[in-house]
């Protein structure tokens, strides 16, 4: 019941709300309380594959099945997809505090398999950092990565704004350091991210010229291939997200 792909390959149009507002409805509960969502069948369907595996039949019927379970799933996400479903909008993060609900529906957008959806979250979270000159913070990256696999959109993006960040930085923040060294994995998509910039070899200093700069420059004194900057460690972001009731995030200029 998702849209078909048209012909010559492209995705059809979706449909107007008022031809998915059908008379049958399926009750939706949702959470470790329950809570009771009543929601549009057809509309349902029409968007989420996943659904649609409960709630038709082989033969792309309605079935006999009309309630579903979800208590894995949280409420505020789950409502946050019901009014999406609704408007076909999502409402843009006003502060980065706004991001996490956001994450949380894009995780929730892959477990009902609505790639549109997906797709427009991570859009407006793309914006986001654009708009106000941010990229992710490690909590958020680390979060990402704790709710999805290789190959994920969300992901490419995050690594690729971290991966130019701490290009463009003067030091690496101790916090980000630490993380490297004990994500193998992130460390490896930062370089594949910059991988894909597909810089010509003369934008890139070569270290085995000995008439250009190698990589080893002087910071407050001491000369060194990189430089960690001390005094911003995971514990110390971490009583300052707690003291300002929102997750760490660094600006356009590299600072934390």
């Amino acid at each position: 019941m998702s849209p078909e792909p048209s012909q010559n390959g492209e995705e059809n149009p979706r449909k107007p709300l008022h031809e998915l507002l059908s008379s049958t409805l399926v009750d939706l509960y949702v959470g470790e309380e329950n809570n009771h969502y009543p929601l549009h069948e057809k509309l349902l369907c029409y968007h989420s594959p996943f659904f649609a595996s409960v709630f038709y039949n082989s033969d792309n019927k309605s079935s006999r099945t009309k309630e579903f379970g979800l208590p894995e799933i949280e409420d505020e996400s789950f409502a946050l997809f019901v009014g999406w479903l609704y408007s076909s909008a999502l409402r843009g993060p006003e502060e980065e505090r706004d991001i996490g609900p956001l994450l949380d529906l894009y995780f929730l957008a892959a477990k009902l398999q609505i790639e549109t959806l997906e797709t427009e979250i991570v859009e407006t979270v793309r914006a986001y950092y654009h708009k106000n000159e941010t990229y992710p913070g490690l909590r958020r990256v680390q979060y990402v990565y704790a709710n999805t696999d290789e190959d994920n959109v969300m992901r490419e993006m995050m690594v690729g704004s971290i991966a130019r960040y701490l290009t463009l930085a003067d030091s690496i923040p101790e916090h980000w350091a630490n993380a490297l060294k004990k994500n193998g994995q992130l460390s490896v998509d930062i370089i594949r991210s910059i991988q894909q910039w597909h810089l010509e070899a003369r934008q890139v200093p070569d270290a085995r010229d000995a008439s250009v700069d190698r990589g080893r420059n002087t910071f407050k004194g001491a000369i060194g291939f990189s430089h960690v900057e001390e005094g911003s460690s995971m514990e110390d972001v971490k009583e300052e997200d707690e003291e300002e009731g929102e997750e760490s995030h660094v600006n356009g200029n590299g600072s934390a």
